[in-house]
């Protein structure tokens, strides 16, 4: 049979449609941070860090905008992890401290799973700082115990991550009773293995660096599905590790419990090995990535102790902290607006 230009485009959609329903997909949105901090002790000074959105490859930050009636604001990073973050300072005497950050996100979702049949050597002194304990992830005693025990046969970064991904989701569960996300003691989290993201990455982190695989958590905030919704208690973790010769490959076994508790589904259930398979290698789209790193030290410093983590916002009044998971008294509100 003769074929026509026309026959030919026809045949040529039907063999790229596969190819088609692969690409990646994207969420985007305009998400607003408003903080007021007026109603705390006005003869102290106030002083306030914000995670700073940032552009990489799977997203794109434009459109940022900061308003408010502060003393002084400049954009910093600490000297670490490079995470960048807004700071604000009210002198004594401000009667209204208030400060509004906006900007627009394009998030792709992000999707690594085309591993290469040989892995290359690791270079451990190029990624040191995510093979090292945090102060609460340790990489000895039990937790070396238990990655050893997890990992037995293994003998490649891959198989190892895999080993210990498997394992996070079928021996954690999510404690939809945990306040935030969670603080990530992992030897806590070992005797009673219930929390929320912050708890179960940090368990995988804290496992993968015992086993000799270099992992990291990463901070951010979910976006919305709606075309507006309050955001403010949408925070969420999620963690990559390094496969070398690859890249960074990322993971959610936090999602597959939420999964797993939001949708009733047993562990043998199909549906129950579609999320443990699309979270190995893969995030959706609908999340903005905000921070990095563990134990944080701000910039300018912070009064208080390191960070644990810097997924929300941090506010001091004077010397003292204000508890950041409670925004209604700390006083701040997040929106999406599709």
């Amino acid at each position: 049979m003769k074929k026509t230009p026309l026959f030919a485009f026809i045949l040529s959609l039907f063999f790229l449609a596969p190819m088609w329903s692969l690409a990646a997909k994207e969420s985007s949105g305009t998400i607003t941070m408003k903080f007021d901090l007026s109603r705390h002790d006005s003869n102290e000074e106030a002083q306030l860090w914000v995670p700073y959105p940032f552009s990489d490859r799977d997203q794109i930050i434009t459109d940022i905008r900061v308003s408010g009636d502060y003393a002084e604001s400049a954009i910093y990073s600490d000297q670490v992890y490079s995470t960048p973050m807004l700071y604000a300072r009210w002198d004594k005497g401000a009667k209204n401290r208030t400060l509004t950050l906006s900007f627009h996100v394009i998030r792709q979702e992000v999707t690594r799973r085309d591993f290469p049949d040989k892995e290359a050597a690791l270079d451990t002194a190029d990624y040191a700082a995510y093979l090292a304990p945090t102060s609460l992830g340790p990489i000895d005693g039990e937790v070396k115990l238990l990655a050893d025990r997890i990992t037995k046969g293994e003998t490649t970064i891959l198989g190892k991550a895999k080993a210990i991904y498997d394992w996070i989701c079928s021996n954690m569960y999510r404690d939809p009773g945990t306040k935030g996300c969670g603080s990530g003691d992992v030897c806590l989290l070992l005797a009673q293995p219930g929390g929320k993201c912050t708890d179960i990455h940090s368990v995988f982190v804290s496992l993968c660096r015992a086993a000799g695989v270099p992992a990291r958590e990463v901070f951010g905030i979910r976006q919305g599905k709606k075309s507006v919704q309050d955001i403010t208690k949408w925070q969420h973790c999620w963690a990559e590790f390094y496969l070398p010769g690859y890249d960074w490959v990322p993971v959610d076994p936090a999602d597959v419990r939420k999964m797993m508790l939001k949708e009733k589904l047993a562990s043998n259930d199909p549906k129950t090995q579609y999320y443990r398979d699309y979270f190995w290698g893969g995030w959706d789209q609908y999340r903005v990535k905000l921070a990095m790193g563990r134990d944080l030290k701000l910039n300018p410093p912070q009064h208080g102790k390191a960070l644990n983590t810097f997924g929300y916002p941090y506010a001091e009044i004077g010397n003292k902290s204000l508890d950041f998971l409670d925004p209604e008294n700390f006083q701040y509100e997040f929106s999406f607006r599709r």
